[in-house]
């Protein structure tokens, strides 16, 4: 099952969500709810939208913008 955290600035304006699942990946979407990226455990990769790698680990936040 899958668990949603809210992404918010200092005001408390929500800027996205992120969606974890059991396994571990998590899925980063914007306030209107479009995918902006993923992260992958397994491989410990960060992709974009597109399924370009961006980074190593986690760095979804900063696909956040």
């Amino acid at each position: 099952m899958a668990t949603r955290e809210k992404i918010q600035d200092w005001r408390g304006k929500i800027l996205g969500f992120v969606d974890k699942e059991t396994n571990g990946k998590k899925t980063l979407r914007d306030f209107q709810g479009r995918i902006l990226g993923t992260y992958e455990p397994s491989l410990d990769v960060t992709r974009d939208f597109y399924g370009r790698q961006v980074g190593k680990g986690d760095i979804l936040m900063t696909l956040l913008r």
